[in-house]
């Protein structure tokens, strides 16, 4: 093992470096932690080489950065960020009273809610999470959102960085900035293939982003369901009261009318997944056809990371940041988007019309509300970003007024049946159209309804002359005479 440099600044700026290549912005957070650990990260910087038994025990963290898992994601890393960035801005326990009066907010949504929609309640629990517990919760649906698109990038990384390293990669990388000291000396994965490693640093990044995006949203989102996508296995409604008072402080709306707008928009999108069971296999659906149709160019990929330099930590993160992947997509995959981008509109649009309906008559701030959260909703933050560097998906409608007029007008001219109804098969979503011309959607569905009828009427006809001759009493009194049909006399 080659020596360190003997001035301590040099050692120090080393140990920072190899670990920035791997961590980035939490190299520190890294450091705390393995203080935390027992682990005194003064010792690798000390003498002019690191005690064996501590670097081991760094190689042991790294070698777990990148074999966790054997998914395109790396589950474990996504979910230690994650947890991290959920607590960076402080997440402390929910109180007693704290949970309570979510909960309560909670069930009196429900009963405003009966008075606007037919769509009866979730019968899930109440709960009311910290940031903590709301990305324990989720996790798992953002991974699988992400894992088809990071497969296919995961591959392709692996195929171009495999070419360019060759046989050194199965000697084992080194840590960018300390050379002479590999990742994993005699560990799991010296004796692995390029392809393998390099397929595992490509999860080790999606962990990373994964695990950035999702502890960022648990600091922004106010309960399960207002992303627009379906998170929770279980019914449930979910309010995250820290998010709601930190939303709240810089409103005029007393703290009390927040929380109780935010849970009948809870309640609301909780009611809409459980009772349109074609919902979220038809969301889930789309995010999958968009994913394979993704077309990675291994050219361009290789263009980027051709001239990666593995000891420079700056350029290793450059080269394995969420756009080095180059998502292309095609015109099907742009028609899929826009599919999604319209599902997305019409969830937020029923809900934010809903919402208003169940909550004018108690909320005298109901009306601002309503506008704070529709800009909030169109104007989206830093982790649906990522997820768009990741995914190339915009998890944001950018059409819910057009979607919530269209709900109005339906609901003006049908009542709360005829709005609802929208929801009755997947075959009747509005489209983009419908959304430039409500009132042509209407005209559409009574067409469609007497196209229907039409069809009905005439198969009722065939089916009814099919069975008329058998049901004539005459004709049955032939049937049992016994005639020949040949001769018209009786054997």
């Amino acid at each position: 093992m080659s020596e360190l440099p003997d001035d301590p600044e040099e050692r120090e700026r080393a140990l920072r470096d190899a670990l920035h290549g791997i961590f980035g912005e939490r190299t520190d957070e890294v450091l705390d932690q393995m203080r935390s650990q027992g682990l005194d990260p003064a010792a690798l910087l000390g003498g002019k080489a690191p005690d064996p038994a501590t670097m081991q025990h760094l190689m042991n963290q790294l070698e777990r950065l990148f074999t966790s898992g054997d998914g395109p994601v790396n589950t474990e890393v996504a979910h230690d960020l994650a947890r991290q960035v959920a607590v960076a801005e402080g997440d402390p326990s929910l109180t007693a009273a704290q949970a309570r009066s979510a909960r309560e907010a909670l069930s009196v949504a429900e009963l405003w809610l009966d008075a606007a929609t037919d769509l009866p309640p979730s019968g899930g629990p109440t709960r009311a999470w910290s940031r903590s517990e709301w990305v324990e919760a989720t996790l798992p649906a953002w991974q699988q959102l992400v894992a088809p698109v990071a497969a296919s990038a995961a591959d392709a990384l692996a195929t171009v960085l495999g070419d360019q390293l060759g046989d050194d990669a199965a000697a084992g990388l080194e840590l960018p900035g300390m050379p002479g000291l590999p990742v994993f000396p005699g560990g799991s994965l010296s004796g692995l293939d390029p392809a393998t490693m390099m397929r595992s640093l490509g999860s080790a990044v999606y962990g990373m982003q994964v695990g950035q995006a999702a502890g960022t949203l648990s600091r922004e989102v106010f309960g399960a369901t207002d992303v627009g996508v379906p998170l929770l296995g279980e019914p449930a409604t979910v309010l995250v009261p820290s998010n709601v008072r930190a939303f709240a402080d810089g409103l005029d709306s007393p703290f009390d009318e927040v929380q109780l707008y935010m849970a009948v928009r809870e309640a609301a999108h909780a009611r809409l997944f459980v009772h349109v069971p074609w919902l979220r296999a038809h969301l889930h659906a789309l995010v999958e056809q968009y994913a394979r149709g993704i077309r990675i160019d291994l050219d361009a990929l290789e263009q980027q990371v051709r001239d990666i330099d593995m000891s420079d930590a700056e350029s290793l993160r450059g080269a394995l940041s969420g756009d080095v992947f180059g998502l292309h997509n095609t015109e099907e995959q742009q028609a899929t988007l826009l599919r999604l981008e319209t599902a997305l509109a019409l969830v937020e649009g029923w809900v934010s019309e809903v919402a208003a309906t169940a909550s004018l008559p108690h909320l005298p701030h109901s009306v601002p509300l309503r506008e704070m959260i529709r800009r909030r909703r169109a104007a989206g933050g830093p982790a649906e970003h990522t997820f768009r560097s990741l995914v190339g998906l915009e998890l944001r409608p950018r059409r819910s007024r057009d979607a919530a007029a269209l709900f109005a007008h339906l609901l003006a001219t049908g009542g709360a049946e005829a709005r609802d109804a929208v929801w009755d098969h997947p075959d009747l979503l509005p489209d983009t159209a419908d959304l430039d011309n409500p009132a042509g959607y209407a005209d559409r569905r009574t067409a469609q309804a007497e196209e229907h009828a039409d069809v009905d009427e005439a198969l009722a006809q065939i089916f009814s002359e099919s069975s008329g001759p058998s049901s004539d009493p005459s004709r049955q009194a032939d049937d049992v005479s016994g005639d020949d049909p040949a001769t018209g006399r009786d054997d």
